[in-house]
């Protein structure tokens, strides 16, 4: 029988397409060709230890969901949050938002994605939507491309106290390294399981 940690499989993309539909509209549905995604997103979710080993899925590393415009992304990983057990809890933030956040707060924005971000159980997780929509910016005039800080930062707590982060990005590994730089490019690496759509997956806004 086709099962995720004990659940059917097509029970759970049941389960998904009904809680999408209440979220997104009725519309929303899972397509057969994103189902082998959205089996590993699940297989990482609920943290099946022995299908992870056989995908290469690391349980300890955050997901970096990648995929053209309109391809699902945000919507996926706001189903994933219906998915997790209390340790794999996560909350979605907009790239764009830590960017404005920035401009109103400053420094202290990067400190609050990272050291400060601790709750009574350990690390908080975040999900950082649409890494690339943010841009570097000034904050009296000293500029300041906050995403690469915030990932940067979370690296290092990851290292120390695994701090996991999630991202969903349209960039490729080159834009990447052009817009944050190599150091980021590299620490993602470590940081990330890296899970795509096809490159020619449909924009599912239109």
């Amino acid at each position: 029988m086709d099962t995720i940690a004990g659940y059917s499989f097509p029970w759970l993309i049941l389960n998904l397409q009904a809680h999408g539909r209440k979220q997104f509209g009725p519309h929303f549905a899972i397509r057969q060709a994103d189902y082998e995604l959205v089996r590993r997103l699940l297989v990482y979710f609920l943290a099946d230890a022995a299908q992870a080993d056989q995908l290469g899925i690391d349980l300890c590393k955050g997901i970096a969901l990648t995929g053209p415009i309109g391809c699902g992304k945000t919507s996926l990983m706001t189903l994933m949050r219906l998915i997790p057990g209390p340790d794999r809890n996560f909350t979605i933030k907009p790239t764009r938002d830590v960017s404005f956040e920035f401009i109103q707060d400053g420094y202290e924005v990067i400190h609050r994605y990272s050291r400060l971000s601790f709750h009574a159980h350990g690390p908080r997780t975040y999900c950082f939507d649409d890494l690339g929509a943010d841009q570097a910016l000034k904050y009296y005039g000293n500029e300041c491309n906050v995403m690469a800080e915030v990932v940067l930062s979370r690296y290092d707590f990851f290292i120390a106290f695994n701090m996991l982060t999630h991202l969903t990005t349209n960039l490729t590994a080159s834009e990447i390294d052009t817009m944050y730089g190599p150091r980021v490019r590299s620490r993602m690496r470590e940081m990330f399981n890296i899970l795509a759509f096809n490159d020619h997956s449909a924009d599912k806004r239109s």
